[in-house]
């Protein structure tokens, strides 16, 4: 799985989800209306930087903080494709997983990334590519490729449970 963003970027660490996503939105249930609270606590005007070609780039322990689904939910709604960070808070990286957006952790990376940067991201060969530079990190699993192709674990599962159904039921009706 091969994915190219352009890069967006947070240089401050220990960012939290407090402020990517503030407590007073987190009755919006709606992904679309979501997006327009992302960043809200920190730099709203980085929604503006946000296209279906963003590679978002950040500092060390992203995402601290609340463990809020909302602030990977309105990224991925936002046009954000992946991460690439120096490191992420733990709860943060696993919600970004089970929602299938595809994160990676590459310090070098992130330190050569520049507004704008062309930033490519092969998952099967661990590489991030920076304006040509490339880095590596450690392989995706196949499983967590399939996680991020299938867009999260939920709709991951609904794909197997649904194949499984139509193996019992296409093995039933021939017995």
């Amino acid at each position: 799985m091969s994915l190219e963003g352009r890069a967006v970027v947070i240089r401050q660490d220990d960012v939290d989800t407090d402020v990517l996503y503030p407590g007073a939105y987190l009755n919006v249930t709606d992904v679309a209306q979501m997006t327009q609270h992302l960043f809200e606590g920190l730099d709203p005007s980085l929604r503006d930087q946000l296209g279906g070609d963003t590679a978002l780039v950040v500092g060390a322990n992203f995402g601290a903080g609340s463990s809020r689904e909302h602030v990977p939910q309105a990224m991925a709604a936002s046009g954000i494709r992946f991460l690439v960070g120096r490191s992420f808070a733990r709860i943060f990286y696993r919600n970004c997983i089970n929602l299938g957006l595809p994160v990676v952790m590459s310090p070098e990376a992130v330190e050569a990334a520049s507004p704008g940067s062309t930033i490519s991201l092969d998952l099967e060969a661990g590489i991030v590519t920076v304006d040509g530079r490339p880095f590596r990190i450690n392989p995706v699993p196949a499983f967590l490729r399939e996680l991020f192709v299938a867009g999260g674990l939920v709709p991951w599962l609904r794909a197997r449970l649904d194949r499984s159904a139509t193996v019992v039921e296409i093995g039933g009706s021939e017995e």
